[in-house]
């Protein structure tokens, strides 16, 4: 606890503003939600997982993976199960919650980004193709979290252009022999580079694996669920 909030009493639950100072002068335009009595009570599934039985887990489906390329594929299929799992049973409102105060991350924010990093990653790099960019352009290279409204319709083009990325990037992974393949690309520093398809596999893995963390959090102060 602060010096401040000593001072002047405060109590978990209790919303700080704060403070005017040179550097901030409007006292940053956010509150800090400090919440510890408020927290909805966790809940989890089975074991310590997010869903209820181990039956009910889509992650716990199919045969185990055998070689490298079932492997990569298989890790990348259940994280992107399971951000359907952590958006599974929320309302617009929920799902554009910026939950985690002063993050501006959100369950929408992160199924916007995570639709460009595939659509990126696959659909441009890899393959090569056109596409304007996912939620990003020269006036707003955040639009991914900006953007995330608690609208319907947005919520919905967000599944739409997620679930199109993730169908596209299974179909091309599906028809290459050789992960090896290495790929040039422009790097958006004006400069060219390359890539394998075994690399960008891996690197999906590692957005998914990151952004699945603040997920947990997300959903956690959102109505308490948890689990892997």
């Amino acid at each position: 606890m602060s010096g401040r909030a000593r001072r002047e009493g405060w109590h978990p639950g209790e919303i700080l503003r704060p403070e005017k100072s040179v550097a901030n002068p409007s006292g940053f335009g956010r509150y800090f939600l400090v919440m510890t009595e408020q927290l909805p009570d966790r809940t989890f599934g089975w074991s310590n997982m997010f869903v209820a039985t181990r039956e009910s887990d889509p992650r716990e489906q199919g045969d185990p993976p055998a070689g490298e390329r079932d492997t990569l594929a298989r890790f990348l299929r259940d994280y992107r199960l399971t951000l359907e799992l952590k958006c599974e049973g929320l309302d617009v409102a929920a799902m554009a919650a910026q939950s985690v105060p002063p993050s501006d991350l959100s369950m929408l924010g992160l199924l916007r980004h995570l639709a460009a990093v595939e659509q990126f990653w696959f659909r441009r790099v890899l393959a090569g193709q056109g596409a304007p960019a996912l939620y990003r352009s020269a006036e707003d290279r955040n639009e991914a979290f900006q953007g995330a409204v608690a609208d319907p319709a947005v919520v919905a083009e967000a599944w739409d252009s997620w679930r199109g990325e993730v169908a596209f990037a299974e179909q091309f992974v599906a028809a290459q022999e050789d992960l090896g393949t290495s790929i040039s690309y422009e790097n958006g520093l004006g400069e060219q580079d390359s890539v394998t398809v075994r690399a960008v596999l891996v690197h999906v893995i590692e957005e998914y694996a990151r952004h699945m963390g603040h997920a947990d959090f997300l959903r956690e102060r959102i109505d308490g669920r948890v689990g892997q």
